[in-house]
């Protein structure tokens, strides 16, 4: 036992080196000057171009890619495990598919499609659509590329969710009572699926916060994009945006697994 708590203490030694090192090199990276320690990098942030609006885009696709992936997955999931068990394979081989295509590929089919619409439906109203899917404000074509690539990573969360909790049981019980179909997924299944919906969430809104390719190749600016863009002229602000984006994204899985050990110690409570 003793060994084995050796072990362990080295293991997340070397782990807490491997994630700290590169972590406070940048930060020193980012305050060290010609004239000593500035850090003129973080505070000048908010006032820097396109910060704001391209953090803005970005929070606003993630919102409406955890939205639509969501609402396509758990009903879908529900429907599955309740009734008809036998296409579980068929839904977990397509929500798994993405992993098999890469990003750039996926990125040139989406670019075939745009090309396409204009040359042939051009007298349709569907050329609108083509129109307003690709508004520099706020693009949907890049929620359509990020559902795609988000979509094995949630599926995997919500499914590990749905194993642990007995829907039939719940459903059949909540419908007993005279809940119907809605109301019983709505305020009986959904409420034992906070964690698995939590971590589908913030795993979306990582692939969302650090995603590149697509939004780059597609000619778009979020977040990512901009802190390349400023990489090239101001390096250390680029350090200093890529250290706090990190921050943040740690601070999040730590609020997420803080309300995850809240829900299990309230359920180990009531039983």
């Amino acid at each position: 036992m003793g060994r084995l708590r050796v072990w362990r203490g080295l293991v997340l030694l070397l782990a807490g080196v491997y994630f700290l090192v590169p972590m406070a090199a940048s930060v020193w990276f980012s305050v060290d000057t010609n004239h000593g320690i500035d850090f003129a990098a973080y505070t000048g942030l908010l006032s820097a171009p396109g910060f704001t609006k391209s953090l803005v885009l970005t929070l606003e696709l993630a919102a409406v890619t955890v939205v639509v992936l969501l609402l396509l997955l758990v009903p879908a999931l529900i429907a599955v495990r309740l009734g008809s068990p036998k296409l579980r394979p068929v839904l977990e081989v397509v929500c798994t598919l993405p992993l098999v295509v890469p990003p750039v590929a996926l990125t040139a089919g989406l670019i075939g499609v745009l090309r396409w619409g204009p040359d042939y439906l051009m007298e349709t109203p569907f050329f609108q659509t083509f129109v307003f899917i690709q508004d520099p404000d706020f693009p949907l074509v890049l929620v359509i590329a990020y559902v795609l690539m988000s979509l094995p990573l949630a599926y995997r969360a919500l499914d590990a969710g749905l194993r642990a909790v007995d829907v039939r049981t719940l459903v059949e019980a909540a419908r007993n009572c005279g809940a119907s179909w809605p109301r019983a997924v709505v305020t009986v299944v959904l409420p034992n699926l906070r964690g698995a919906l939590l971590n589908a969430s913030f795993l979306t809104l990582a692939l969302v916060l650090g995603e590149f390719t697509a939004s780059s190749i597609l000619g778009y600016q979020p977040f990512a994009v901009w802190i390349y863009t400023v990489g090239n002229s101001q390096g250390q602000m680029s350090v200093a945006v890529s250290v706090l984006s990190l921050l943040i994204t740690w601070v999040l899985l730590l609020l997420l697994a803080s309300a995850g050990r809240e829900r299990r110690a309230k359920t180990a409570a009531a039983s």
